[in-house]
Formats: structure tokens, C-alpha cells, sequence
């Protein structure tokens, strides 16, 4: 699935309730972290939950790994990686999160406390690229 699928499905969904089941289920479909994942300098700062991304460049590609003790959160990150993971560091400098987020409904429909940690792993991931 692909930001544009997603898109798609939200649009066939009566309401943000069956959206937000959505994106659990995303999330219920990352992998299992493993323990290196839950290190403190994987950590992101700036979340209410507890969230860890992991970037891994292979073969010049910036790939993610990404986890969370709520589930809610843990669907954003899997739309995250979605968006993210597995591109050249220069395009993830480029991709325009917020307008792409806003197509979705996302902006408008995360409470504060979710926008800010959403914005926090925004930042971590383009800061990953930026020192790749």
C-alpha cells in the first residue's frame, strides 16, 4: 500500500473512527522490534508515547524501523515508514510530509499531544536523511 491507496480507502470510510482503525491496523502490521530497537538513542524526543525509529542506510537508500507503546502511535509511524522508508535520503529531505499528511485528513484530525510527537518523528526521520 501506497500513500495514494491509503487515500483511497479513507475516502471510501464513513468517519475518522474507521480511519483511526485503519491506522492501527497499519501499525499492528510493523514488525516486531527487536530489543537494540528500544535503546535510548533511537528514542524520539518530544512524544507523549514512547516511540523509537532506527534508520539503516543500505545501498544508498534510507530505510527505518520504527515502534511505539501506543497503538494509535504506532499506526502513525507505520505510515510514516510508508511514506519514508526506503528512499534516497535527498528525496526524503524533499518529500513534502505536511501537504501529503494534509490530503490524508491527518492534520486536521490528530489531537495536539499526537500532532507534536507526529511532527517530532517528522523531524527525526529528516534529520536521519540529512546525515546520511
Amino acid at each position: 500500500m501506497d500513500l495514494a491507496e491509503l487515500k483511497e480507502t479513507f475516502d471510501l470510510l464513513p468517519d475518522w473512527m474507521a480511519r483511526y482503525g485503519v491506522i492501527i491496523d497499519l501499525g499492528k502490521g510493523l514488525p516486531d522490534a527487536d530489543a537494540e530497537l528500544h535503546q535510548d538513542r533511537y528514542k524520539v524526543r518530544g512524544c507523549m508515547s514512547q516511540v523509537w525509529l532506527r534508520p539503516r542506510l543500505e545501498a544508498g537508500l534510507l530505510h527505518f524501523d520504527g515502534d511505539s507503546d501506543a497503538a494509535i502511535v504506532r499506526g502513525l509511524i507505520a505510515l510514516l515508514l510508508l511514506a519514508l522508508s526506503g528512499r534516497p535520503p535527498a528525496e526524503i529531505l524533499a518529500f513534502d510530509l505536511e501537504r501529503s499528511f494534509a490530503d490524508l485528513g491527518l492534520s486536521a484530525n490528530l489531537s495536539p499531544n499526537r500532532r507534536n510527537g507526529f511532527t517530532a518523528m517528522v523531524v527525526a526521520m529528516k534529520q536521519a536523511a540529512a546525515e546520511a
